[in-house]
């Protein structure tokens, strides 16, 4: 059966500036990466696992508790007001962000909650013995284990869509996989490990013709491109914040209305109720039903400046910046002798996974560190990948707008002496 997506009014996005930024001065905003780090100046490679925040996300939290700091939707006196529409002020930020509306769009504290929350609120009502889920083998454990859980609490049964030898989704085989009893398709935008970034509109056109749901893991596209959730034709989509220069613990699950509407509450507590009585609760609307308890008021806030920051360099230009970085991180670690790099997709993130021959990737992590050189090492939560690529870990660099091409020169120096220490 074909789902219609009646149309609804959403908030326009400003419009990007015409011009790029000068990176060099956006760089300074970012007071972390004056630092210097075993006598070095840190060279920070590892926005893929946290993004770094610019001065103005800081000052807003910092401004929320010195001035305006109570709780929401809780008071009638003038701080509870301020918090309540600084809280709710986020909320249309990120839905313009998103192209989707304020109401669609659930608070949480982050990809993995939003997940969960699709997971047991979604699909453990719906889901039963002869239901399949269909997963691809590039996935976060955060967009693994919740499907785990349901499809053992209901007899489901995973289904694994499997990758090309570039690192991209074999699509024919996936779409052999969605058979008549598969009810939900989860996956990533983009690769936390290869950098893939999927063909999401594609997959969820072809998804949405069989009547398939579709779950869409958006952690590591937010910060990087310009999202347009609306026409992804996707049924929920979740991002995180801390990857988007936000402060940690804040995050959002965007679901079509109908499907919100549907979900029972997936935690119990404040403000998500209308009434309670011993003989039984009614529950707020959407998307308040899902946001029990004291929410991180002052991490949104911070979250709604790092929207306005992004939206003010323009994610085009952002992409466009990140493209550069990428292009000459890949050629310059292609003549380092003995260095594999994992993920060949044409359309990549700002994402480098790599080993080197006869030297394992926490020892080359370590020894980059004395060098002053930040970058991730290990399985990257996603160890059905790493057994796929036949290695027990990989080292990853991933660069956002604020690196330069300064740095990477001095990453892959540092990297070449590395080397000869383990040689």
């Amino acid at each position: 059966m074909t789902r219609n997506h009646p149309h609804v009014s959403r908030p326009m996005p400003s419009p990007a500036p015409a011009a790029a930024p000068d990176w060099a001065a956006v760089r300074t905003d970012f007071p972390l990466l004056t630092r210097e780090v075993n006598g070095k100046p840190l060279i920070y490679l590892d926005s893929a696992n946290t993004g770094q925040k610019p001065a103005s996300v800081i000052e807003a939290v910092d401004d929320f508790y010195r001035r305006h700091n109570a709780n929401v939707s809780r008071a009638v006196h003038v701080l509870g007001t301020e918090a309540t529409d600084a809280y709710e002020g986020a909320r249309r930020k990120l839905a313009a962000f998103l192209n989707v509306r304020a109401d669609e769009l659930v608070l949480c504290s982050g990809t993995t909650f939003a997940l969960n929350l699709v997971a047991y609120s979604w699909a453990l009502p719906q889901l039963k013995a002869g239901d399949a889920i269909v997963l691809t083998r590039m996935e976060h454990h955060a967009n693994i284990v919740p499907w785990q859980i349901v499809a053992q609490r209901t007899g489901a049964t995973i289904k694994v869509a499997e990758l090309t030898d570039s690192g991209e989704l074999d699509l024919d085989a996936l779409y052999a996989l969605l058979t008549p009893e598969v009810r939900v398709l989860a996956m990533t935008h983009v690769s936390n490990v290869l950098g893939t970034v999927n063909p999401v509109r594609e997959i969820c056109r072809e998804a949405r013709k069989r009547g398939i749901v579709t779950v869409i893991d958006g952690s590591q596209a937010a910060p990087h491109r310009t999202l347009d959730v609306a026409s992804i034709g996707c049924d929920f989509y979740a991002i995180t914040g801390h990857k988007m220069a936000g402060p940690t613990g804040t995050g959002v699950l965007w679901a079509r209305r109908d499907l919100l509407a549907s979900m029972p509450p997936f935690l119990g507590g404040g403000e998500m109720i209308k009434e309670v009585r011993f003989d039984g609760t009614v529950y707020n609307d959407a998307p308040h039903r899902f946001e029990a308890g004291t929410p991180n008021i002052a991490g949104f806030v911070g979250l709604g400046a790092a929207v306005d920051y992004l939206g003010g360099l323009g994610m085009d230009h952002v992409e466009a910046r990140e493209k550069e970085l990428l292009e000459h991180a890949t050629e310059a670690l292609s003549q380092v002798e003995g260095l594999r790099i994992f993920g060949a997709a044409p359309e990549k993130a700002a994402v480098v996974s790599f080993l080197v021959e006869g030297a394992h990737a926490h020892d080359l992590a370590t020894l980059l560190d004395l060098e002053g050189v930040a970058i991730r090492s290990g399985q990257h939560c996603a160890h059905p990948l790493m057994q796929k690529l036949g290695v027990a870990a990989t080292c990853r660099a991933s660069f956002a707008f604020y690196n330069t091409h300064e740095e990477v020169d001095a990453f892959v120096a540092a990297l070449r002496k590395v080397r000869m220490l383990l040689a």
